[in-house]
């Protein structure tokens, strides 16, 4: 879409204006700075942005929700008109792409297939997508999780397709044992009988995979306990300052001693 038109200020603006005003940066004439990005140079900004939106999402404050919502959706556009200034495609064919793609994978809706389930639904949509994209085996639904994924979500999306075929445990036990069993091989290693890394890595996954019979999202849990972790610090920290010291002149016995008491007293904390 290109337009030499004059600009016209409203009192509201629609997504057509968004894809405009896209154009207009980008065009002779227009910001230097929008002219110069590529989709590399742009691609912090839409992980950041994202991330944005979920703060807005979990502050429930809706005013941020729709300014983060229209942050996202302007790299969107962004990207979609650098991909249109080389006959790639545009941002109908986005739209078009992602309409498609609803259709196919709502049979149940748009077609004659019976879901009545969540559980159904989702069954439904993996065979879709595994028979669009040819692949036959579990293996090859694994390669296409995005290894540039944040680490604890990808292990979780790679042993959910494991579960899914068969290959997990039927209840939770074995998970914690496993977890105890890295545990102590990570301990065997940090004493010289192995990689370190490689089984802190392990143990990382199988506490992953705990998370996943717990139904709790491995990355929010992390979140939680890093916020506890914050909080509390913070605690022992204003009664170190409140009399009238340091952090750094306590023992740390002292400071493990404050910790206990401050853990003990506000659990919450």
């Amino acid at each position: 879409m290109q337009t030499d038109a004059p600009f016209e200020e409203k009192n509201k603006y629609v997504f057509d204006d968004l894809v405009k005003i896209m154009v207009k940066l980008r065009g002779e004439g227009g910001c230097p700075w929008d002219r110069e990005q590529t989709h590399r140079s742009l691609s912090k900004n839409l992980i950041e942005e994202t991330y944005e939106v979920i703060e807005g999402i979990d502050t429930e404050d809706d005013a941020l929700l729709q300014e983060e919502l229209g942050d996202l959706l302007l790299q969107i556009v962004f990207h979609a008109q650098i991909a249109s200034e080389t006959a790639r495609f545009d941002i109908d064919d986005v739209a078009d792409g992602i309409c498609k793609k609803l259709i196919r994978r709502h049979p149940h809706i748009f077609g004659n297939v019976t879901a009545d389930t969540s559980a159904a639904v989702l069954r439904n949509w993996d065979n879709i997508k595994r028979q669009e994209k040819g692949q036959t085996s579990v293996a090859q639904t694994m390669s296409h999780i995005y290894r540039g994924l944040p680490a604890l979500m990808r292990a979780q999306k790679i042993q959910s397709k494991a579960a899914k075929a068969g290959f997990d445990w039927t209840e939770m036990g074995p998970a914690l044992d496993k977890l105890s069993e890295e545990a102590e091989e990570l301990r065997e290693a940090v004493d010289g009988r192995g990689d370190p890394a490689e089984e802190l890595g392990d143990l990382l996954f199988a506490a992953v995979n705990v998370a996943r019979f717990l139904k709790a999202d491995p990355e929010d849990t992390l979140q939680a306990a890093t916020d506890k972790f914050a909080a509390r610090f913070r605690l022992v920290e204003q009664q170190v300052l409140a009399s009238g010291r340091q952090m750094d002149e306590l023992s740390l016995s002292e400071l493990d001693e404050l910790w206990s008491q401050i853990k003990h007293s506000i659990p919450e904390a």
